[in-house]
């Protein structure tokens, strides 16, 4: 399988000091799979792989998944599509994340969900592994002695995983995480958009560390990629009122610079130097070019203090509102 050239100067970048590289865009997969996985749509699975095998051939070489999207069958989708297609191309990464078995985060657990992910993808090792959500937990059953971390920890050192990233919402408690100096790689989803910055501090001490930064859920679940009043929530709760007026003013601006707000959304994101990827859902073949063309198309200079300015107070931020 050869390697599609980038469609820009710059699309492909390191990833912090991990000696991985990764292109602008990542594919998210965490819709991939699941209408099997619920039973909703029994019969999407053709779609899942060809899904896959349309990032395959494109110019994204970076796709993520975790071993507990859609109940595994994310996984097994991409490893169907990866058989299909004899392997991973030049520079192709899968990156997965380790993720409990109902309330077992110990790092026996850690252990199986790797092994997990690796028979699914059909892959013999993974570049990159990341804690998934540790703020769903008590910060000491993570850290402790057999606890998640340590496993997670233990496999880079024996070389059974390259590197370890760290996963998760909740600012304060990630942070907390970030402090130990382990990982390697910050993901954050839904907290550094046009309309939320909650994750700013966040961003800035993982630039300083010089770790890699992966930017996901920059829709804010779809709020900033859907038609004017198609959707009334952000991050999967109901979205205030001055939040929703600032969308609809936002898309005015990008209607008058000849643009829409779905693309300024994605290159808020692919245009900030210190994110190293932006993690973009794909749940369609289509969806692929579509999101490619968005993140390298041209947009006016002038857009982005007009957008800028229109940024919500932080009271309106999903971190502020979560209590």
């Amino acid at each position: 399988m050869a390697q599609q050239q980038e469609p820009v100067p710059g699309w492909n970048r390191e990833l912090g000091g991990t000696g991985l590289v990764v292109s602008a865009v990542t594919a998210g997969t965490s819709a991939v799979g699941r209408g099997t996985a619920t039973g909703e749509d029994p019969g999407s699975g053709p779609r899942d792989v060809a899904t896959i095998r349309a990032v395959l051939d494109s110019p994204i070489i970076t796709i993520d998944t975790s071993n507990g999207y859609a109940d595994g069958w994310s996984e097994r989708r991409i490893g169907e599509a990866l058989r299909a297609a004899g392997g991973l191309g030049p520079g192709q990464l899968v990156i997965s994340k380790v993720d409990p078995r109902d309330r077992d985060f110990s790092g026996d657990r850690v252990r199986a969900s790797l092994e997990e992910s690796l028979e699914r993808l059909s892959l013999d090792s993974l570049p990159l592994v990341h804690l998934h959500d540790p703020d769903h937990f008590e910060f000491g059953e993570v850290t402790g002695t057999g606890g998640a971390l340590e496993a997670l920890l233990a496999m880079r050192e024996e070389g059974t995983i390259e590197s370890v990233g760290l996963a998760g919402g909740r600012v304060a408690e990630i942070t907390r995480y970030l402090e130990l100096d382990v990982f390697d790689v910050l993901l954050v989803h839904n907290r550094w958009t046009l309309v939320d910055r909650s994750a700013g501090a966040l961003v800035a001490a993982a630039a300083e560390r010089g770790m890699g930064i992966m930017n996901a859920a920059v829709y804010g679940g779809g709020l900033l990629a859907g038609a004017p009043g198609e959707r009334s929530t952000y991050a999967y709760r109901p979205a205030p009122e001055p939040l929703l007026r600032t969308v609809e003013a936002m898309r005015e601006v990008c209607a008058a610079h000849g643009t829409d707000l779905a693309t300024a959304a994605l290159q808020f994101s692919v245009r900030d130097e210190r994110v190293d990827t932006t993690v973009v859902g794909m749940s369609r073949p289509e969806r692929v070019g579509v999101t490619v063309e968005a993140a390298t198309s041209r947009l006016p200079e002038g857009l982005w203090p007009e957008l800028e300015a229109l940024v919500p107070p932080e009271e309106l931020w999903i971190e502020s509102r979560l209590g």
